[in-house]
């Protein structure tokens, strides 16, 4: 069972998964749309080191940079309506693959057009990041995008970082006044 976490709360995935081990992790978001509007959420992953800037601007993972160097870190590709059951779209952490100077990958999420939709994060219904184990597809930790959103069109969710063996989950919840823009700039990548 997951655990389902709050803003600012973490959880130990190493812990979770248990005698089964953990080798690699699928990041899953998910949402629903609403009756007559469109949202387009966007997932990536930064790779960062220990000051929180992204190794390079090709750690920057997204629908157009779908992989890593390295394949540490791996974008399955986008869903641009959010229709259906389950993760809209996806990132794929072979935790073994992982740069050793790598401090952390952090998950955003972003809503496209926001801007001119005038749509934001308080209007989206049943959003969701969810961490599960791929060796065995059962999830480990899970956040709801949707509490404490507010007029946020980007966020950064939450991160998977290395502490000593183990890896962890750190739900953020944070926006950023600029944006998606203003996010990647927080965390060094080239825009």
């Amino acid at each position: 069972m997951a655990v389902v976490l709050s803003k600012g709360g973490t959880v130990s995935l190493t812990k979770e998964a248990g005698p089964r081990g953990l080798t690699s992790i699928t990041v899953g978001l998910g949402w629903d749309t609403a009756p007559g509007v469109e949202f387009d959420l966007d997932a990536s992953a930064i790779v960062v080191d220990g000051t929180r800037r992204a190794l390079s601007d090709e750690h920057f993972v997204f629908y157009n940079n779908l992989t890593a160097p390295g394949g540490g870190v791996r974008h399955t590709g986008d869903n641009r309506t959010g229709e259906g059951d389950g993760d809209d779209e996806q990132l794929v952490v072979e935790l073994n693959s992982v740069p050793a100077h790598a401090a952390s990958i952090v998950f955003v999420v972003s809503i496209d057009r926001a801007a001119e939709r005038a749509q934001s994060f308080g209007q989206v219904s049943n959003a969701f990041i969810r961490v599960v184990n791929n060796l065995d597809q059962q999830e480990l930790a899970r956040f709801d995008l949707s509490y404490g959103a507010g007029n946020e069109a980007a966020l950064a969710f939450g991160e998977v970082y290395r502490e000593a063996d183990t890896w962890k989950f750190h739900a953020i919840g944070d926006g950023h006044p600029q944006g998606f823009v203003g996010i990647l700039r927080q965390y060094g990548v080239n825009v």
